[in-house]
């Protein structure tokens, strides 16, 4: 009977002293307590308990003590999270009527030192078992991997593949990466690491849009010029206006279209400014179309006007006859009725700043030999008074009194005029040629489909 009662003044008293010590509340078993207790249960429990220990790693100098159904560990272990272990233990063993433990941390350097020294040659002799294995995997992965490279390296399929060269290396470059990543999951397939892949593609998917959004501008750049590349929206020697920017192209390389300005000017227009902007090729058709528009007096004939001009530019030399010259009225001024004037030329033969200049010139002349009159815009000026006004000049003291009227000046020569060479200028085409053959690699318009 004491010793019952004592059991339960333990009871009592062991959540009191462990929360008096500062350590968690020890796990304590559920259940009834017997009111007997077998003289050979705290043996069989003690010899239980210890038998657990014992095969577990880290807890050599725990000991383990039986009264009356209380269990009480003493000693040391390396690690302090293991210590609540010995309570899960001791309370699903069948007799324990509570648990007190009193193991506490081992701070002793020495001790705390081997299990490192320990785990370090275990994973350096699993290292060394491994590595037949691992010469194996990489062996296997630089074999695929230098298959792709020498596939890259063959010329001939590229070249017909692509339309010129630097769509080649890109195709190459893709090819070679799609062969490096099939070694490595060969590697990693031999070593039964192939969950790591995952691991490395989600790394470098995000270090991968990290460096986009840093070289965004690259990038957008390196995009535009393979497009441009394959679309091929003109072709070396061809004049563009780009955005306002008039110009022969020179070359499209990797970065950038470079243009020559009918000044001798190199322009220089990045890639992805080109790939967005409006583009005019005026080489692209032929034949161009040129005009201009002249002022007939509203009195004259205007019928007789339209034939004179029609008639005046399909007799010029540089004209085309289909499409033929057309002429109509464009609108009526004050003082003026604006006509304009169209024609056809062949570009590769003619210049067409130079030809639009003679048609205009030869045009005038023969309406002015017409008579088909050619006014300047006048103003009438009315006063209410009926009178000129009095301006208050600086020589109104040597203003004549009377009009003076002078001699006609000689009349104009009857003879149409004769028009002029306007043979298209190549000295722009030759400079190209020259800036072309300077720097040979690097274009992309070189072995380029023709323009789309």
């Amino acid at each position: 009977m004491r010793a019952r009662l004592a059991a339960l003044l333990i009871l009592c008293a062991v959540p009191a002293f462990a929360q008096e010590e500062g350590t968690a509340t020890p796990t304590q078993p559920s259940g009834e307590i017997e009111t007997t207790q077998a003289a050979g249960d705290d043996a069989a429990i003690r010899s239980r308990i210890r038998s657990i220990v014992a095969e577990l790693d880290g807890f050599e100098t725990v000991d383990v003590v039986v009264r009356e159904g209380i269990v009480t560990f003493t000693g040391e272990v390396l690690d302090a999270s293991q210590v609540p272990r010995l309570d899960e233990i001791a309370a699903r063993v069948d007799g324990v009527v509570a648990i007190q433990n009193d193991v506490v941390e081992d701070t002793d350097v020495g001790r705390r030192i081997d299990p490192v020294l320990n785990r370090f040659r275990d994973r350096l002799a699993q290292v060394v078992g491994y590595l037949p294995l691992l010469v194996i995997a990489l062996v296997a992965g630089g074999l695929v991997t230098a298959a792709g490279f020498a596939l890259a390296r063959w010329n001939r399929p590229w070249v017909r593949l692509a339309p010129n060269a630097f769509i080649a290396e890109i195709y190459r470059t893709i090819l070679r990466l799609a062969f490096v990543v099939i070694g490595v999951v060969v590697a990693l397939d031999i070593l039964n690491a192939t969950a790591l892949l995952s691991t490395l593609l989600g790394a470098a998917g995000i270090v991968g849009l990290a460096v986009g959004f840093a070289v965004r501008d690259t990038v957008e750049n390196f995009i535009a010029s393979v497009m441009l590349s394959l679309r091929q929206p003109f072709q070396p020697n061809d004049v563009v206006d780009i955005e306002g920017s008039l110009g022969t192209v020179i070359r499209l390389t990797s970065r950038a279209t470079i243009l020559l300005d009918p000044d001798g000017n190199h322009v220089r227009l990045p890639n992805a400014v080109i790939f967005k902007a409006k583009i005019i090729n005026y080489t692209r058709n032929h034949e161009r179309r040129f005009g201009f528009a002249l002022g007939i007096d509203p009195n004259d004939d205007l019928a007789e006007a339209k034939r004179i001009g029609a008639e005046t530019l399909a007799a010029l030399d540089f004209v085309l006859d289909d499409p033929p010259p057309q002429v109509w009225v464009a609108e009526a001024g004050d003082s003026t009725v604006t006509m304009e004037f169209y024609g056809w030329l062949d570009q590769r033969a003619t210049a067409f700043n130079a030809a639009r200049g003679e048609a205009l010139r030869v045009v005038m002349g023969a309406l002015t030999r017409a008579g088909i009159g050619l006014p300047e815009p006048s103003y009438r000026l009315s006063i209410a008074d009926g009178g000129l006004p009095v301006l208050d000049l600086p020589d109104r003291a040597n203003r004549p009194e009377a009009l003076v009227a002078t001699e006609a000046g000689p009349a104009a020569d009857p003879a149409p005029p004769v028009p002029e060479d306007v043979t298209a200028d190549t000295t722009i085409s030759r400079m190209v040629l020259e800036e072309r053959r300077k720097e040979p690699l690097g274009d992309l318009l070189r072995h380029g489909a023709p323009p789309e």
